[in-house]
Protein backbone atom coordinates (compact mmCIF):
# COMPACT_ATOMS: atom_id res chain seq x y z
CA UNK A 1 0.00 0.00 0.00
CA UNK A 2 1.58 3.30 -0.83
CA UNK A 3 1.86 6.47 1.44
CA UNK A 4 0.31 9.52 0.27
CA UNK A 5 1.70 12.91 2.03
CA UNK A 6 -0.76 15.84 1.61
CA UNK A 7 0.56 19.21 2.69
CA UNK A 8 -2.14 21.56 3.23
CA UNK A 9 -3.62 24.35 5.08
CA UNK A 10 -7.05 24.73 3.82
CA UNK A 11 -8.62 22.25 5.86
CA UNK A 12 -11.49 21.80 3.93
CA UNK A 13 -8.67 20.78 0.87
CA UNK A 14 -7.16 18.77 2.80
CA UNK A 15 -9.64 16.65 4.66
CA UNK A 16 -11.26 16.40 1.21
CA UNK A 17 -8.04 14.63 -0.36
CA UNK A 18 -7.22 12.73 3.36
CA UNK A 19 -10.68 10.84 3.09
CA UNK A 20 -11.17 10.26 -0.49
CA UNK A 21 -7.04 8.84 -1.06
CA UNK A 22 -8.02 6.76 1.93
CA UNK A 23 -11.03 5.35 0.40
CA UNK A 24 -9.00 4.94 -2.41
CA UNK A 25 -6.54 2.56 -0.69
CA UNK A 26 -3.46 4.43 0.31
CA UNK A 27 -2.49 5.12 3.39
CA UNK A 28 -2.55 9.25 4.21
CA UNK A 29 -0.89 11.73 6.38
CA UNK A 30 -1.66 15.38 6.56
CA UNK A 31 0.32 18.68 7.35
CA UNK A 32 -1.02 21.97 7.72
CA UNK A 33 2.29 23.90 6.89
CA UNK A 34 6.16 23.33 5.84
CA UNK A 35 8.30 22.20 8.87
CA UNK A 36 5.42 19.45 10.10
CA UNK A 37 5.41 18.53 6.23
CA UNK A 38 9.45 17.77 6.22
CA UNK A 39 9.27 16.38 9.36
CA UNK A 40 6.54 13.76 8.52
CA UNK A 41 8.60 12.99 5.40
CA UNK A 42 10.94 11.42 7.97
CA UNK A 43 9.03 9.37 9.71
CA UNK A 44 6.26 8.85 7.16
CA UNK A 45 8.14 8.34 4.12
CA UNK A 46 5.77 8.91 1.55
CA UNK A 47 5.46 7.08 -2.06
CA UNK A 48 3.58 10.82 -3.20
CA UNK A 49 3.74 14.67 -1.86
CA UNK A 50 0.67 16.37 -2.62
CA UNK A 51 2.57 19.73 -2.06
CA UNK A 52 0.43 23.06 -1.64
CA UNK A 53 2.59 26.48 -2.72
CA UNK A 54 0.92 28.75 0.00
CA UNK A 55 1.93 26.86 3.31
CA UNK A 56 2.66 28.85 6.43
CA UNK A 57 6.32 28.63 8.01
CA UNK A 58 7.85 27.48 4.84
CA UNK A 59 6.62 27.35 1.16
CA UNK A 60 5.91 24.83 -1.01
CA UNK A 61 9.12 25.66 -2.75
CA UNK A 62 11.18 25.45 -0.04
CA UNK A 63 9.98 22.19 1.11
CA UNK A 64 10.26 20.72 -2.16
CA UNK A 65 13.63 22.38 -2.67
CA UNK A 66 14.79 20.90 1.17
CA UNK A 67 13.32 17.16 0.18
CA UNK A 68 15.20 16.91 -3.61
CA UNK A 69 18.89 17.54 -2.03
CA UNK A 70 19.16 14.35 -0.69
CA UNK A 71 16.04 12.10 -1.91
CA UNK A 72 15.54 12.53 -5.90
CA UNK A 73 13.01 9.61 -5.83
CA UNK A 74 9.79 10.43 -4.02
CA UNK A 75 6.78 11.92 -6.55
CA UNK A 76 6.08 15.44 -5.85
CA UNK A 77 2.68 16.60 -7.03
CA UNK A 78 2.54 20.96 -6.51
CA UNK A 79 -1.23 21.33 -5.91
CA UNK A 80 -1.51 24.76 -5.79
CA UNK A 81 -4.22 27.89 -7.17
CA UNK A 82 -1.37 29.92 -8.72
CA UNK A 83 -1.62 29.12 -12.14
CA UNK A 84 0.44 31.72 -13.72
CA UNK A 85 3.29 30.13 -16.21
CA UNK A 86 6.34 31.67 -13.69
CA UNK A 87 4.61 29.45 -10.58
CA UNK A 88 4.31 26.49 -12.80
CA UNK A 89 7.71 26.34 -14.20
CA UNK A 90 9.54 27.29 -10.52
CA UNK A 91 7.22 24.45 -9.08
CA UNK A 92 8.27 21.93 -11.83
CA UNK A 93 11.68 22.51 -10.64
CA UNK A 94 11.69 20.28 -7.81
CA UNK A 95 8.30 18.72 -8.57
CA UNK A 96 7.17 15.71 -10.97
CA UNK A 97 3.75 17.43 -11.22
CA UNK A 98 1.76 20.35 -11.57
CA UNK A 99 -2.12 20.88 -10.34
CA UNK A 100 -4.33 23.99 -10.30
CA UNK A 101 -7.12 24.86 -7.92
CA UNK A 102 -9.70 23.85 -8.34
CA UNK A 103 -9.68 20.78 -9.25
CA UNK A 104 -11.39 17.45 -9.80
CA UNK A 105 -10.13 14.58 -7.48
CA UNK A 106 -10.34 12.44 -10.57
CA UNK A 107 -7.69 14.23 -11.87
CA UNK A 108 -5.75 13.90 -8.70
CA UNK A 109 -6.19 10.16 -8.50
CA UNK A 110 -5.27 9.92 -12.14
CA UNK A 111 -1.83 11.92 -11.64
CA UNK A 112 -0.87 10.28 -8.16
CA UNK A 113 -1.35 6.93 -10.63
CA UNK A 114 0.13 8.00 -13.34
CA UNK A 115 3.57 9.41 -11.25
CA UNK A 116 3.65 5.69 -9.14
CA UNK A 117 4.10 3.97 -12.50
CA UNK A 118 6.45 6.52 -13.87
CA UNK A 119 8.50 5.86 -11.16
CA UNK A 120 8.27 2.25 -11.28
CA UNK A 121 6.54 2.19 -7.50
CA UNK A 122 3.93 -0.13 -8.80
CA UNK A 123 5.08 -3.50 -9.17
CA UNK A 124 2.77 -5.52 -7.64
CA UNK A 125 0.52 -4.68 -10.71
CA UNK A 126 -1.01 -7.63 -12.40
CA UNK A 127 -0.98 -6.63 -15.96
CA UNK A 128 -2.22 -8.49 -18.96
CA UNK A 129 -3.01 -6.77 -22.04
CA UNK A 130 -4.71 -3.06 -21.30
CA UNK A 131 -5.44 -4.51 -17.37
CA UNK A 132 -3.98 -3.91 -14.77
CA UNK A 133 -4.91 -4.66 -11.46
CA UNK A 134 -3.74 -3.93 -7.96
CA UNK A 135 -4.53 -6.68 -5.84
CA UNK A 136 -3.57 -5.02 -2.23
CA UNK A 137 -5.26 -2.00 -3.31
CA UNK A 138 -8.37 -3.58 -4.72
CA UNK A 139 -8.29 -1.25 -7.61
CA UNK A 140 -8.41 -2.26 -11.82
CA UNK A 141 -7.94 -0.10 -14.46
CA UNK A 142 -8.52 -0.81 -18.38
CA UNK A 143 -6.89 1.52 -20.73
CA UNK A 144 -5.37 4.04 -17.31
CA UNK A 145 -9.09 4.21 -16.72
CA UNK A 146 -9.95 3.09 -13.45
CA UNK A 147 -13.39 0.47 -13.37
CA UNK A 148 -15.22 -0.10 -10.08
CA UNK A 149 -16.22 -3.81 -9.73
CA UNK A 150 -17.79 -5.76 -6.72
CA UNK A 151 -15.32 -8.25 -5.35
CA UNK A 152 -16.51 -11.13 -6.39
CA UNK A 153 -16.63 -9.44 -9.68
CA UNK A 154 -12.61 -8.74 -8.60
CA UNK A 155 -11.87 -12.17 -7.50
CA UNK A 156 -13.06 -13.65 -10.55
CA UNK A 157 -10.82 -11.30 -12.74
CA UNK A 158 -7.96 -11.89 -10.52
CA UNK A 159 -8.34 -15.62 -10.54
CA UNK A 160 -7.76 -15.62 -14.52
CA UNK A 161 -5.36 -13.00 -14.79
CA UNK A 162 -2.80 -14.51 -12.47
CA UNK A 163 -3.61 -18.05 -14.44
CA UNK A 164 -3.34 -16.19 -18.25
CA UNK A 165 -3.09 -18.29 -20.77
CA UNK A 166 -4.86 -21.31 -18.75
CA UNK A 167 -7.70 -22.57 -18.92
CA UNK A 168 -9.31 -22.00 -15.46
CA UNK A 169 -12.36 -24.73 -14.29
CA UNK A 170 -15.21 -23.16 -13.30
CA UNK A 171 -14.71 -25.55 -9.96
CA UNK A 172 -11.47 -23.96 -9.95
CA UNK A 173 -13.02 -20.35 -9.90
CA UNK A 174 -15.83 -21.30 -7.85
CA UNK A 175 -13.26 -22.25 -4.97
CA UNK A 176 -10.95 -19.76 -5.12
CA UNK A 177 -14.25 -17.14 -5.21
CA UNK A 178 -16.41 -18.84 -2.93
CA UNK A 179 -14.31 -20.98 -0.81
CA UNK A 180 -16.15 -24.42 -1.66
CA UNK A 181 -17.45 -26.11 -4.94
CA UNK A 182 -20.62 -27.43 -5.61
CA UNK A 183 -21.54 -28.72 -9.40
CA UNK A 184 -25.48 -28.23 -8.72
CA UNK A 185 -24.66 -24.31 -7.90
CA UNK A 186 -21.36 -24.24 -11.13
CA UNK A 187 -24.15 -21.89 -13.00
CA UNK A 188 -23.13 -18.90 -10.64
CA UNK A 189 -20.00 -18.84 -11.92
CA UNK A 190 -21.47 -18.13 -15.45
CA UNK A 191 -23.75 -15.58 -14.18
CA UNK A 192 -20.76 -13.17 -12.30
CA UNK A 193 -18.50 -13.63 -15.48
CA UNK A 194 -21.55 -12.22 -17.72
CA UNK A 195 -21.52 -9.39 -14.84
CA UNK A 196 -18.07 -9.06 -15.14
CA UNK A 197 -17.69 -8.87 -18.93
CA UNK A 198 -20.45 -5.97 -19.11
CA UNK A 199 -18.57 -4.04 -16.54
CA UNK A 200 -15.32 -4.52 -18.47
CA UNK A 201 -16.91 -3.36 -21.94
CA UNK A 202 -15.47 -3.91 -24.90
CA UNK A 203 -11.71 -5.64 -22.74
CA UNK A 204 -14.71 -7.95 -21.32
CA UNK A 205 -14.33 -9.94 -24.57
CA UNK A 206 -10.96 -11.00 -23.74
CA UNK A 207 -12.53 -13.25 -21.51
CA UNK A 208 -13.44 -16.41 -23.12
CA UNK A 209 -15.65 -18.97 -22.74
CA UNK A 210 -14.19 -22.78 -23.48
CA UNK A 211 -17.51 -24.94 -23.48
CA UNK A 212 -17.59 -27.29 -20.52
CA UNK A 213 -14.88 -26.14 -18.83
CA UNK A 214 -14.25 -22.71 -17.91
CA UNK A 215 -12.65 -19.29 -18.93
CA UNK A 216 -9.40 -17.88 -20.23
CA UNK A 217 -7.46 -14.50 -20.72
CA UNK A 218 -5.24 -15.37 -23.30
CA UNK A 219 -2.10 -12.24 -23.56
CA UNK A 220 -1.98 -10.80 -27.07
Amino acid sequence: MFNILVVEDDKSISRLLELELKHEGYNVKVAEDGEKALNFYETFKPDVILLDIMIPLRNGFEVAEAIRRYDKDVGIIMLTAKGELDDKIAGLKNSDDYITKPFEIEEVFARIYSLLRRLGKSKEAIKVNNIEMFPERMQIYVDNEEIHLSLTEFNILKTLLINKNIVVPKEKIMEEVWGYSDEENMNIVEVYANYLRKKLGDTGKQIKTVRGVGYVIREE
